[in-house]
């Protein structure tokens, strides 16, 4: 099977510190390429990967203030939309702009729906020829059929697991520094339960984050690490007592709770989007409904077995079982069209 893989390129695949669509595009492309899949990833030139590389942008737009991301997106689909006819399959990652264009795609296009910025993108989606792939089921569209809803999978040799976490018994927020995230949520709820707090996320509302959450950080009580690259990521989960995840928004997914458990620390999250569908309740962490519910479960989190955590998490997000259902998609999707 060969399969064109449309990666992100606002930052690298995988990223250095932050970017989960790039992590994502990175981890399925590494295991189908583990499988004898003939992948071509599309991506930066500084992209890592075990599959063949081809780029037309040097780096992420994200990290270069001279790239226009708009340009360099659409040089990027189209680079890819040319070679499309040598491939069996082109799977996009990249949000609606390559649906746009999909009638193009000399191959069966397949998307993944990281999340709708907007309801103003779905005609992009309705008019579109791509079969879709949901990651969770709280984010299908009632307007869109999609062919699966697979899970995003993570690599647990990367997280260490953890039976105890650091004895100071601190808590961490890791997201986004940004309204949606509600991490001055975070400090408040670590603040009643009489825990420190320790916040790791890149700055994408300089005024929310100047406003809500800076006065707050005082390097003791209240740490800010900035945005952590995977090492330094496996350590700041794996030593919290629990992750706080209270979101504003209906999360798609929320890569970072499943990190958290795969180190064995249980999550604590807002009973929005997938956040009920990616925690097991009395398992790996509590689902609440507000702040006060959520300072009452820091204490139950903290209790919880470690072990059974990251057990529970491997069973259900380990990157294998993300790799199994896309290949299960490739060749429904290949049977549909005769390929």
């Amino acid at each position: 099977m060969r399969v064109g893989m449309l990666a992100p390129i606002a930052w690298r695949t995988p990223p250095v510190h932050y970017g989960p669509w790039e992590l994502v595009t990175s981890l399925l492309t590494e295991g189908l390429v583990r499988r004898g899949v003939d992948v071509t990833l599309f991506a930066t030139a500084d992209s890592v990967t075990a599959a063949t590389l081809d780029s037309v942008v040097p780096h992420g737009y994200a990290e270069d203030p001279e790239l226009d991301g708009r340009v360099w997106e659409a040089i990027h689909v189209a680079h890819a939309l040319e070679r499309s006819g040598e491939f069996d399959l082109l799977h996009n990652q990249l949000d609606w702009l390559p649906l746009a264009f999909s009638r193009l795609s000399r191959a069966p296009l397949v998307t993944t729906v990281h999340g709708f910025s907007g309801s103003n993108i779905l005609p992009a989606y309705a008019r579109s020829r791509s079969a879709y792939v949901s990651i969770s089921d709280s984010d299908r569209s009632p307007d869109l059929d999609y062919i699966a809803t697979i899970h995003h999978g993570i690599d647990f040799r990367e997280f260490t697991a953890r039976e105890t976490a650091d004895e100071d018994g601190h808590l961490v927020a890791f997201g986004r520094m940004h309204p949606d995230k509600g991490i001055d949520t975070a400090i408040e709820i670590a603040r009643r339960s009489g825990r420190r707090i320790v916040l790791c996320g890149i700055v994408q509302d300089a005024d929310y984050f100047r406003e809500r959450v800076l006065p707050h950080v005082d390097d003791d009580r209240v740490v800010y690490l900035g945005s952590v690259g995977p090492d330094q990521r496996d350590e700041v989960l794996g030593g919290a007592a629990a992750l706080l995840h209270p979101v504003r928004f209906a999360e798609p997914f929320g890569l970072s709770v499943v990190e958290a458990m795969a180190c064995g620390t249980p999550a604590v999250a807002y009973r929005t989007g997938s956040m009920p569908e990616i925690i097991n309740d009395g398992v790996t962490g509590y689902v609440v409904n507000d702040l006060e519910e959520a300072v009452a479960a820091v204490e139950l989190a903290a209790s919880l077995d470690r072990g059974a955590v990251r057990a529970r998490a491997f069973d259900r997000f380990e990157v294998e079982r993300m790799v199994d259902g896309y290949l299960a998609v490739y060749e429904e999707l290949l049977a549909r069209t005769g390929s």
